[in-house]
């Protein structure tokens, strides 16, 4: 039985973080219904975790964790490696972030996942670091890189950097 604190605790974090476990997941599945799937198993991860976490910043960085694991699980599912997706609109972005998106997701996964959390999420090199339990000096290679990377995906996609942010040319 989960006391009356802890359930109102757990809602809360529900509630401040599920949209962004959903993007993540997301992002790194392409599809809605894995998202979804990955988005419960990680609040049950919680629910079931004897963490003692200091603060909500501890909890969105465990969760984050959390959820690119179980994104890397789904990955490497026999399922997973034998099904297609359909392709389907992203309602919760906008088309230019679906059209950018598209275009991050040709990257390996972990220049997409350390963009991801810089650029989307907004942590620093030392946070993501933390957070993926890679060195602060490896993280910022990777993001250096994988910003390179994107530049060229996105060149060839027909991108240009004149008004100081990505705008396809034939906008």
């Amino acid at each position: 039985m989960v006391s009356m604190e802890k359930r109102e605790i757990y809602n809360k974090i529900v509630d401040k973080y599920a949209d962004m476990i959903f993007r993540i997941a997301y992002q790194n599945l392409n599809n809605k219904q894995d998202a979804e799937d990955i988005m419960q198993e990680v609040f049950l991860s919680l629910l079931k975790t004897d963490t003692q976490f200091e603060d909500f910043n501890h909890i969105k960085a465990w969760l984050i964790k959390v959820t690119v694991n179980k994104c890397i699980d789904v990955k490497k599912s026999f399922f997973r490696q034998k099904t297609v997706p359909l392709e389907e609109e992203i309602a919760f972005y906008n088309q230019k972030e679906q059209d950018l998106l598209a275009e991050l997701n040709k990257l390996p996964d972990d220049y997409r996942n350390i963009i991801y959390l810089y650029y989307y999420e907004s942590y620093t090199i030392a946070e993501i670091a933390k957070i993926l339990g890679k060195k602060q000096n490896t993280v910022n290679s990777k993001l250096q890189r994988g910003r390179k990377k994107l530049k060229i995906i996105l060149q060839k996609g027909g991108y240009n950097n004149e008004t100081g942010y990505i705008q396809k040319c034939n906008e």
